[in-house]
Parts: C-alpha cells; sequence; structure tokens
C-alpha cells in the first residue's frame, strides 16, 4: 500500500481496523519534550467526562479501544528521531464517540523550536505507513495533528494542524476537560452514607457486640465530621475483627498507593482521598499510636511522610496525588511544599516490585513487637510477575501480611494467583478486587481486608515467624 502524503485539511478513508498514530520529531538540544495524546468526543465535539482524555498520565481509555503507547527512540530509529504514539482499535471504539482528536503538546518551549515534526499515519498490524503529514508551527505549545472521524459507519483521517498557544491544558479545556491552572486541594472525599453516631461522647461506649474503639492519638484533633466518621469506622473494623477470630489483636500498619498514570481518574474524583481516610480507621483500630507509614508507586516507589491521625486532613492535600496535583503541569517544581515528594521522580509505570522491596527494607530495619499489616491499592496493570512473586516469596519468613485491593477492573498478574501458589510455609498475601470501591459500604470493605489476616496471623505464629 503507497502512502499519502497529506496537506492540511486533507482526508483519507480508513480501512484497516486498527492505527497507529505516531509523532516524529528530530530532538536535539533546547528541543521542548513532545508528547502525543488523544480526545474522544461525542457528536456534540465534547469529551463525556475526563476519561475521554488519553494521553501521558492516563495511558489508557477505560474501553480498552485507545491507548498512549510512550516514546521511543535510540538503537533502530534515524539519528536524532523520537517518536510518541497512541494507537486506536477502531473496531472497539464505542459508538457514542464520533471523532477522535490526536494532538500533540509541548513542554519546556514552543512548537517552533520544534525541527521535522510530522503525524503519521500507521496500520496497526503491519506497521504500514497509511498517510504522512508534515507539520509546522511557531508559537504554539499544542496542535491538533490529526483526527480520526466517522463518515457513514466508515473511519476516516484528516491532517488539521490546528494550533493553541494556552498549551495542552487550553487545548483540553476546549474539549470540555476540566482543568484546574494552580494546584488545588485533593478533593474532599465523599464518605459512604452511614448513620451519624451521637455527638457524644466522641468515642462510643463499649457493647456486648463490638467492644471498645479506642481513643486514638491524635482523634481528637481532627474536624467534627471526620471525628465522627472516623469513630463509627473504628467500631466497625472491631465487628470484623471479632468476626474473624481476632479481637483485640494489634499490629503496624502500612499504606502503599498506586500512583501510575492510569490511577489519575481515580485522584482527580477523590476516591483515594476517600480510601486513605478509610484506612486511617483500620491503622487507628490497630495501632494506638496515632501513626501510620505511607508510599507511593509508579516506575519508582517514594516514601511518604509519616501519615499523623490529627493531620489527615492536611496530609490527604498535601500527599494524596498522582504526576503532579494538576495533571498538566507534568511535575513542575513551582508551588511544591518541601513536605511533598517531587512526583516527577516516581513517574508513571507499574514496578510494584520496588515497592514491596523497599517495605520490605523498612521492616528490616525498624523491627515491631506486633505483626505488620500492609494495605496495597493499585488498579492493575501488573506485568512484573516474576519479580513480584519473587519479591512475596522471599518475604514468607518475615512478620508481614500483605493485602492488595484492586480498584477495578484489570490486569492484576500473579496477585490473583497468589492463593493458590505452592512452596510457602504460611500464605502471606491477600488479594481481591472491587469495580467501585465508593460505592463499597464501609463494613463489606473492612470485613474483605481483613479476612485473611487473622488466620494469617494464627499459621505464622505456629510456624515461628512470629
Amino acid at each position: 500500500m503507497t502512502s499519502t502524503s497529506l496537506s492540511k485539511g486533507a482526508n483519507l478513508a480508513v480501512d484497516s481496523p486498527a492505527v497507529r498514530v505516531e509523532l516524529a520529531w528530530a530532538a536535539g538540544p533546547g528541543v521542548p519534550e513532545i508528547d502525543a495524546s488523544a480526545l474522544l468526543l461525542t457528536s456534540a465535539g465534547r469529551v463525556r467526562d475526563d476519561g475521554d482524555f488519553v494521553f501521558y498520565n492516563q495511558p489508557r481509555h477505560a474501553s480498552g479501544a485507545v491507548g498512549h503507547l510512550g516514546k521511543r527512540g535510540g538503537p533502530g530509529a534515524p539519528a536524532g528521531v523520537t517518536t510518541d504514539a497512541v494507537e486506536v482499535d477502531l473496531v472497539s471504539v464505542e459508538p457514542a464517540v464520533e471523532r477522535i482528536v490526536l494532538c500533540a503538546s509541548a513542554d519546556g518551549g514552543t512548537f517552533g523550536r520544534v525541527p521535522g515534526l510530522s503525524m503519521r499515519l500507521l496500520d496497526a498490524a503491519s506497521g504500514t505507513e497509511l498517510a504522512r503529514f508534515d507539520m509546522t508551527a511557531a508559537t504554539e505549545t499544542a496542535l491538533v495533528g490529526g483526527e480520526l472521524y466517522r463518515r457513514q459507519g466508515k473511519w476516516k483521517f484528516r491532517a488539521v494542524g490546528q494550533g493553541y498557544a494556552a498549551g495542552l491544558a487550553g487545548l483540553a479545556t476546549d474539549f470540555g476537560i476540566t482543568v484546574d491552572d494552580d494546584a488545588p486541594p485533593t478533593p474532599t472525599p465523599t464518605p459512604t452514607p452511614t448513620p451519624t453516631p451521637p455527638p457524644q461522647p466522641l468515642s462510643p461506649p463499649p457493647t456486648a457486640s463490638t467492644g471498645p474503639a479506642r481513643l486514638t492519638k491524635g482523634e481528637e484533633q481532627l474536624p467534627v465530621d471526620m471525628r465522627k466518621r472516623l469513630s463509627l469506622r473504628k467500631e466497625q473494623v472491631a465487628v470484623s475483627l471479632r468476626k474473624h477470630g481476632a479481637d483485640g489483636v494489634t499490629a503496624r500498619v502500612i499504606l502503599v498507593l498506586d500512583a501510575s498514570g492510569s490511577m489519575s481518574f481515580l485522584y482527580s474524583k477523590g476516591v483515594v482521598a476517600d480510601v486513605v481516610e478509610r484506612m486511617a480507621a483500620v491503622a487507628a483500630q490497630l495501632d494506638d499510636d496515632g501513626e501510620m507509614q505511607a508510599w507511593t508507586f509508579a516506575s519508582n516507589p517514594a516514601r511518604l511522610p509519616d501519615l499523623r491521625l490529627g493531620e489527615l486532613p492536611e496530609w490527604l492535600r498535601l500527599h494524596v496525588r498522582v504526576g503532579e496535583i494538576s495533571l498538566f503541569r507534568r511535575g513542575r517544581k513551582k508551588g511544591l511544599d518541601p513536605r511533598q515528594v517531587d512526583m516527577r521522580a516516581v513517574g508513571i509505570q507499574n514496578e510494584e516490585q520496588k515497592v514491596i522491596a523497599q517495605v520490605r527494607d523498612f521492616v528490616r530495619e525498624n523491627p515491631a513487637p506486633v505483626p505488620t499489616l500492609v494495605l496495597f491499592f493499585s488498579d492493575g496493570g501488573v506485568y512484573r510477575d516474576a519479580e513480584i512473586e519473587r519479591e512475596l516469596r522471599e518475604a514468607v519468613e518475615e512478620p508481614v501480611f500483605w493485602q492488595f485491593v484492586g480498584l477495578g477492573r484489570a490486569k492484576y498478574g500473579v496477585l490473583e494467583r497468589f492463593d493458590t501458589l505452592t512452596g510457602r510455609r504460611v500464605d502471606n498475601v491477600g488479594f481481591f478486587a472491587v469495580d467501585d470501591i465508593a460505592t463499597v459500604p464501609d463494613p463489606e470493605l473492612y470485613d474483605r481486608l481483613l479476612s485473611e489476616f487473622p488466620s494469617w496471623i494464627t499459621a505464622a505464629g505456629r510456624a515461628g515467624i512470629l
């Protein structure tokens, strides 16, 4: 098939069931960083929600039809040429989506400083070039390079070449994406609806069915509404522990939060902040020192400041983040609080084995008189199966139980299979996944979260691990 060279405004019928749209440019000193992205639009020319934006911090559309592939260069590529690409499975695109706008953004300069910029349309299966569009620009920092669109049930590609001086955020706003210019505070989590307990006493009295919900250091410093939620949730944690035969057990709790690009929607909607608040109740009930260690991870792990219960609202604001607080700022340091992790170093890929190793190091270097419960939240995309399995197998002899929670329908790899893996003295790993954790009531969540931990304590005690 002969490739077609397109001029601005020209179009081409697309017969391939799946295509790759590739940006290419000549990298070099002073050339800004270029990124490809895609917007899925309805017939109204707008996205349905922020999930219809596929880019470096949200690399896969929920439908699976559109994915950001990332940059390539180096060996095998023409000298000095860098590419970034988006792949589209046209057969799988939802009927409500009429157009897929294919964009480019420049970070650290304008497109006038980018030599050799072109957009290529390739057959995804064979890699054959179907069309090429050479682009020029001046002061723009974002471009709509082209678009895939439906006409009478068929797909076509159009060369667009429209520039935006306001950058990726300005471009995205035009199509209905919500963009905050300044770093906003973490959204206030919406709690799971539960009955409101009496305002006094702040810690409910012991009852025959639940036992006491212990007053935790720092709890009195919390805002009244948050304190009420915490008090009730601690009771529910105590009920779950009693149900599984672990009434009165104490443990150190460590929280691990996935910060890979696909998690950005859950962060922006406040889901992760709500998860952290709910897990604070687990730590408060299991360990009354009012502190919980925490990590975030993507390509690399980073330890977050300890979560002290009395500082929970401020901790949520400062540390529940993915990429950078604003998805469009690419982790710039401007406005970064000295207490915050620079998320540029964390990256956007999935490397669970690295954070598992770092948490193991922490436990070995900081022994505790009680077992450690790791609450590990991820939306999947697990692909380092061998490395993860090796870390968790080696951790069998350590006083740590690893409870993994999947946030949605995704690939969880070895984590889903650990219960069936042989050759371990004790089962030190638990896993379950939920479609939408925000809709799971607290009692059900705590029951699932704590169902295997008590039996591990018994088995680890018999094995001499505890």
